[in-house]
């Protein structure tokens, strides 16, 4: 062991961390109140690229006999805010030191700032831009990583980032989703990466609602421009929910746990071909319904059609449509979007109709014209659409639509069928 040798080049804040630090074999580790710390690394994957793109620097303490210390109980230690700024510090510094000897030179670092040093400002982490000078690690590497939490000072925490970017470092909001989490908070600070915390994974394993919701959030964080980093990923189904939410990229204890030991770190981790390969196949038969469906529904569909076609109407070509149980209502739109005639509503919809939305059950001369299964199906006349499951005006609950726009009397007409999701 040998203890840290500061550079030629002195800096008060850094040299006083310096010799906190000791190198080893199996690389660096530092001292505080008695405890030894060392960096645990923990990879995440680019779900399309199929590969570690980046690790998450997480600090491990032992007490004098080697017995392990919780980080809960390390970062209560401090009883001053400078010794909550020289905790902080000390970690960064570690984990930049252990990860500037890594193999890995190419992927990002993650690092994490205490919410203190966040509040306080660029001033008192000035000291970032010259660790990264003296250690020599690049800052286009370093993901700076922000925890949500609530702040008076929303100025201060633009500057903050500010600080980070200005350095060249990448930033990232951590724990999106949990607490008092919003989008002005991506609006204001416009992160490049944002990542989801465990909480909405957790939800959407048992809760289908859950799971259309953080595919919608991950939508949203895309046309804001933001990378999407879904953490907490510990079970097979959790990794295919991730898959179909659309996340860039993936964290979690499923694909590789946190580990002290940096040379065997790539003989853990997952195979992802093999996880995209069960993915397409649980995708095609499970996760997306709406090839079973529209292949169930398309004899149906296309008979009711071509009684339309030849003039019969509405109620009389519908009838074998309607008659199936998982059908709730079948409708036609021009090609303006407007609604012709009343909706035609299946018999087992009509007696479980919610009393609460009634208001919104009478549809005659709604105009759909901005719902994507009709611009679908007037930009492809005759060729069956279907959606994915969504929430429906008319009654407010989830369905799948078919719609089809044929020819009749010269003018475009859409058939529409709205069928219970499953």
């Amino acid at each position: 062991m040998s203890k840290y040798v500061p550079y030629q080049l002195a800096d008060p804040e850094l040299d006083l961390i310096g010799p906190m630090l000791n190198q080893h074999d199996y690389g660096w580790s530092a001292n505080f109140q008695g405890l030894l710390l060392r960096t645990a690394l923990q990879p995440i994957f680019s779900i399309a690229h199929k590969r570690v793109v980046g690790y998450e620097a997480l600090i491990r303490a032992f007490d004098t006999d080697n017995a392990s210390v919780l980080p809960l109980h390390l970062f209560q230690l401090p009883d001053s805010e400078p010794e909550n700024v020289l905790l902080d510090r000390l970690c960064r510094y570690l984990h930049v030191q252990n990860y500037s000897s890594f193999s890995d030179q190419v992927n990002w670092l993650f690092l994490n700032v205490s919410p203190k040093v966040v509040a306080n400002g660029r001033h008192s982490d000035s000291f970032f831009g010259r660790l990264l000078e003296r250690t020599g690690m690049p800052p286009h590497r370093i993901v700076v990583e922000i925890v949500e939490q609530p702040t008076d000072d929303s100025q201060q925490l633009r500057e903050t980032v500010a600080y980070y970017r200005s350095l060249g470092c990448l930033t990232a909001i951590d724990d999106f989703g949990a607490g008092h989490s919003n989008f002005e908070r991506i609006w204001n600070l416009s992160p490049d990466i944002v990542k989801l915390d465990r909480t909405l994974l957790t939800r959407a394993t048992d809760d289908k609602k859950a799971r259309q919701i953080l595919n919608g959030i991950t939508s949203l964080l895309h046309q804001s421009g933001c990378l999407v980093l879904l953490e907490g990923v510990e079970t097979h189904d959790q990794a295919m929910i991730a898959f179909d939410a659309g996340v860039d990229f993936v964290q979690g204890f499923y694909f590789c746990k946190p580990t002290l030991d940096f040379d065997g770190i790539h003989r853990e981790i997952s195979d992802l071909e093999r996880l995209l390969t069960d993915y397409k196949s649980r995708n095609r038969v499970q996760l997306d319904p709406t090839r079973q469906i529209s292949d169930f529904f398309s004899g149906y569909f296309q008979s009711a059609v071509d009684r339309l076609r030849l003039g019969a109407r509405l109620e009389a070509s519908c009838g074998d449509l309607l008659g199936h149980h998982t059908v709730s209502r079948c409708y036609l739109i021009d090609a303006n979007g407007v609604q012709i005639d009343n909706t035609l509503i299946a018999p087992t919809t009509a007696s479980n109709l919610d009393p609460r939305f009634l208001p919104l059950e009478n549809t005659l001369s709604a105009d759909w014209y901005r719902q994507h299964y009709l611009k679908r199906a007037l930009a492809q006349p005759d060729r069956i659409q279907v959606t994915r499951p969504y929430l429906s005006l008319a009654g407010a609950h989830m369905c799948v639509t078919l719609s089809l726009a044929y020819c009749h009397n010269g003018s475009l007409k859409v058939l529409c069928c709205d069928i219970l999701a499953p």
